[in-house]
């Protein structure tokens, strides 16, 4: 990144970080169209968004493990499938406006999955189909690590929609699944794109990384309590949606 970051983006960096920490994400992909729309070297765009995301998710995986939450064994079944395909796609060479479509739809869809029914209590037994969600691990981190997203956020809806764990261990196995996607996915990018520009775009995105630090810990301690969560994934798709149609649209 040339120059100095302007302050309106190093602002919607952290709204975005409180708006996804606040419902358990980590923001990667919103980070991405937010760097695209500003005119960033598409290269640089996984570099700045997998390292934004690690900085969100790290807290909130670390309080989950705490609190006990993590379901470890299914957990570790998931992040043991969908790492190493975060790193091959972060291996993947891809053209900017391949590139720029898949963030884009991504982005769209995102929305999408944010407006789906949250189970808010454990009751309900697991649908037949809960023992093969793992299987959807591996295609989800290939396409975390190609894009620069966790993948937590497609991830999420699936388990809820098989009843696959409580709603708190799903939370906590996304956040895990993100935090260990994004630092494969960015090994993957930082390997196909040399450790040079990993270095140009970390030293110029410090302020957006203490952005996300700020939001990220306010939304995972605070959004909550002054908003229903509900009105916050409603605000959050449609932030993401409206990102993502621009971005779509400038394709």
């Amino acid at each position: 990144m040339v120059g100095a970051v302007p302050a309106l983006l190093a602002f919607a960096f952290l709204v975005t970080a409180l708006l996804y920490a606040s419902v358990g994400f980590g923001g990667g992909s919103t980070y991405s169209a937010l760097l695209a729309l500003s005119g960033l070297d598409y290269r640089l765009l996984p570099l700045i968004s997998l390292s934004c995301n690690i900085v969100v998710v790290a807290g909130s995986s670390l309080r989950f493990a705490r609190a006990g939450l993590t379901p470890w064994r299914k957990a570790l079944v998931i992040v043991a499938l969908g790492a190493p395909a975060s790193f091959l796609g972060g291996l993947t060479p891809i053209k900017e406006v391949a590139f720029l479509t898949l963030l884009g739809a991504s982005l769209v869809l995102t929305s999408l999955t944010m407006l789906l029914p949250v189970r808010e209590n454990d009751s309900g037994a697991p649908t037949r189909f809960a023992k093969w969600m793992p299987l959807a691990a591996g295609p989800l981190g290939y396409f975390a690590g190609l894009v620069g997203i966790g993948g937590g956020i497609f991830l999420a809806p699936l388990l809820h929609l098989a009843r696959w764990e409580a709603p708190r261990g799903i939370a906590a196995t996304a956040s895990l699944f993100i935090l260990v996607n994004s630092l494969f996915g960015l090994g993957g990018q930082m390997l196909k794109n040399g450790p040079g520009l990993f270095g140009q775009a970390l030293g110029a995105a410090l302020p957006l990384l203490l952005a996300v630090v700020i939001g990220g810990q306010i939304g995972s301690l605070f959004a909550t309590r002054l908003l229903p969560p509900a009105w916050i994934r409603w605000l959050t798709a449609a932030l993401v949606l409206v990102v993502g149609v621009r971005l779509l649209a400038g394709v």
